[in-house]
């Protein structure tokens, strides 16, 4: 499946997370370890679903972008 991660510039780093995986979020000094430390994490939080038992959320969140005037 693929899920949408949103990242963020923040004042030490990045930060980043799934919107249809509450809860799966990271950080991480630069972009590139953020985005690697979320795919670990996405597969975690998969994981810990799965061993409890519970349903694996469907990807439904999408993103655009919208050029302002």
């Amino acid at each position: 499946m693929k899920y949408l991660v949103i990242y963020e510039k923040t004042a030490t780093g990045y930060s980043a997370y799934a919107p249809d995986l509450p809860g799966c979020v990271t950080t991480g000094p630069t972009l590139r370890e953020t985005e690697q430390l979320m795919k670990e994490a996405i597969a975690f939080h998969l994981d810990g679903l799965r061993e409890d038992g519970l349903p694996i959320p469907e990807p439904t969140t999408r993103a655009d972008y919208v050029t302002a005037a």
